[in-house]
């Protein structure tokens, strides 16, 4: 096994950034006549089609975190991470037929604006700035650290920064153009991911079978797998007990069983896919049934994610924990979120250019998306309202290209050294971990804002600190200050950062800050009017859905009942 790329890997890289430079530029050229309308360039108005903006939901979300922390999560806990992937598939069945009409009737372009609408400016400029330090300081600085790392080890080592400024130039090109050039690039770009990303599980099945004496087939690798670790091929993961191990325990606290489905793993994927400027930018500027239909493509292909990104995974820890298979293969660098790059190893040259132009349009994808929504809301929430206030289209461009721009190289600064500890925690773990800091407050206010007309300011503001504070207090202090065993919670012993403590699993720190965030701002809004003069007139003609949408619903929720079924 040669972990170097071949000069064929090298021509399949170099055709697939032709391919998706060229066609980007096209898109560009298109609509340069439209070069300085701000509604063109930061929405796409009117111009997606459905196709496009599934594939923009996939190729925007998939990327490092999945590729890289969602395969080392596969290595570590199993099918059970799938959840984060199938019951994305529900929540966007939820935004589609709940979230998507309210704000397309409302008129709404950016999440700040909503929040404008419903409650007040305060709120919207207290938003702005929490998602732009979130999407600058979280997301964009751990998918280009992942990305970096990931396609560095592939290479052989030696270029960590090299590719991390070539991954950010890449992105910079496409995300410049404005969103329809970043959409339709996409279609690309999800194209070659999945490709790409079928190869690499194709690949790691046969290599299973392989060195299992099974023979080269897929199938025979697959149930290899099912044999070796029975334990990753289940969904639920158990409560530990007095003699469960610490592995056991640790799994346990990533992701605890029956109770990361009671609340936290929903308000994880709701407040992601329907509270999310960077998702939902895609669909705001479509009408309601393209913006429908093109969500619930995203949901059908996200059901299709767990065999590209965490099956390698589960391949990865069966070879690497025989000793016999191990003592064979290349060494396993970088712990659980080393897995996917071992296992492309295995893939012969030029299929392994593809695989690695599949991870690089997840990293590039995910990147431009990133850095057009955080212009997005710099750009029409902040700077237009507090900065210039009678700036002109062309002005809001230049100024949404300047945002684009420094917004890249505060991510390569930070990721330069790994100043956040991303490398530390596990990628995946820590996007879900610190997104989850402000997730209970921001969901809060917008389920609330949107379907309950007594939703009050004041209560909104009030919610969005307490699902902060409530979060920091039940991830960082309570163990300490209210002992491990409480009626709301357990803490379980772990090592972190060399240290023993107790902590409490984050999807249930998740779940008791929704619920307390809840109650406040419903307490606070029993003391306004019984109607809000600014709640959302909503009416049954907004969620009525035409036969073909209830028929992708349906077809959707039978696979995930049927996967369920299988893996429980």
């Amino acid at each position: 096994m040669d972990k170097n790329l071949a000069f064929a890997d090298y021509v399949v890289f170099i055709v697939y950034f032709i391919i998706v430079a060229g066609y980007g530029y096209s898109i560009y050229h298109k609509r340069k006549k439209n070069e300085h309308d701000a509604k063109a360039y930061f929405l796409a108005e009117g111009t997606l089609t459905w196709w496009a903006i599934g594939a923009s939901l996939i190729a925007s979300n998939i990327s490092a975190e999945q590729f890289i922390g969602m395969s080392g999560e596969g290595f570590f806990l199993g099918i059970a991470v799938a959840a984060y992937e199938w019951i994305a598939a529900i929540a966007l069945i939820i935004v589609a037929v709940w979230f998507i009409p309210v704000y397309l009737k409302n008129k709404i372009y950016t999440m700040p604006q909503f929040l404008k609408t419903r409650y007040n400016e305060s709120t919207a400029l207290i938003m702005a700035v929490f998602w732009l330090f979130l999407y600058v300081f979280v997301n964009l600085t751990s998918i280009l650290y992942l990305g970096a790392v990931a396609i560095n080890g592939i290479a052989g080592g030696g270029y960590l920064h090299t590719i991390m400024v070539g991954l950010a130039i890449f992105a910079l090109l496409i995300s410049l153009g404005g969103m329809k050039v970043v959409a339709y690039t996409d279609v690309i770009q999800v194209a070659v991911l999945i490709i790409g990303g079928l190869v690499t599980t194709y690949i790691a099945l046969t290599t299973v079978g392989e060195y299992f004496g099974v023979g080269q087939n897929a199938i025979a690798g697959f149930k290899v797998l099912m044999k070796e670790a029975p334990e990753h091929f289940k969904m639920i993961i158990p409560r530990p007990t007095a003699d469960s191990s610490q592995n056991d325990i640790n799994k346990y606290i990533t992701f605890p069983g029956l109770l990361a489905y009671v609340a936290g793993i929903w308000i994880i994927n709701l407040n992601y896919w329907g509270c999310n400027q960077y998702i939902t930018q895609r669909a705001l500027g479509a009408d309601l049934q393209t913006a429908r239909t093109g969500i619930l493509f995203a949901g059908l292909l996200k059901l299709l994610m767990p065999l590209i990104v965490m099956l390698p995974g589960i391949a990865a820890f069966v070879l690497y924990n025989n000793p016999e298979v191990a003592k064979n293969l290349s060494p396993l660098v970088g712990g659980k979120d080393g897995a996917y790059s071992a296992v492309l190893t295995f893939l012969p040259t030029g299929l392994k250019g593809l695989s690695v132009a599949a991870l690089t349009a997840a990293i590039v994808a995910s990147l431009a998306g990133k850095v057009n929504s955080i212009s997005t809301i710099y750009t029409l929430d902040i700077h237009k309202k507090y900065f210039q206030k009678e700036s002109s289209e062309k002005s809001q461009v230049y100024t949404g290209r300047i945002a684009v721009l420094i917004a890249m190289i505060l991510a390569v600064m930070f990721t330069w050294s790994d100043l956040l500890g991303i490398g530390g925690k596990g990628g995946f773990t820590f996007i879900q971990q610190y997104t989850g800091y402000i997730s209970p407050g921001v969901f809060a206010m917008f389920l609330l804002g949107m379907f309950w007309k007594r939703t009050t300011g004041a209560a909104a503001i009030a919610g969005l600190l307490t699902g902060f504070l409530l979060s920091v207090l039940f991830n960082e202090f309570a163990p300490q200050l209210f002992g491990n065993e409480t009626f709301l919670y357990t803490a379980y012993h772990t090592v972190q950062n060399g240290k023993e403590v107790f902590v409490i699993p984050f999807h249930i720190c998740m779940g008791l800050s929704f619920l307390f965030t809840m109650i406040v701002m419903v307490a606070i809004s029993l003391g306004g009017p019984k109607i809000n003069p600014k709640a959302f007139l909503l009416d049954k003609e907004m969620f009525k859905l035409k036969p073909q949408t209830t028929a992708l619903i349906v077809i959707t929720l039978l696979i995930i009942i049927a996967l369920y079924v299988k893996f429980w």
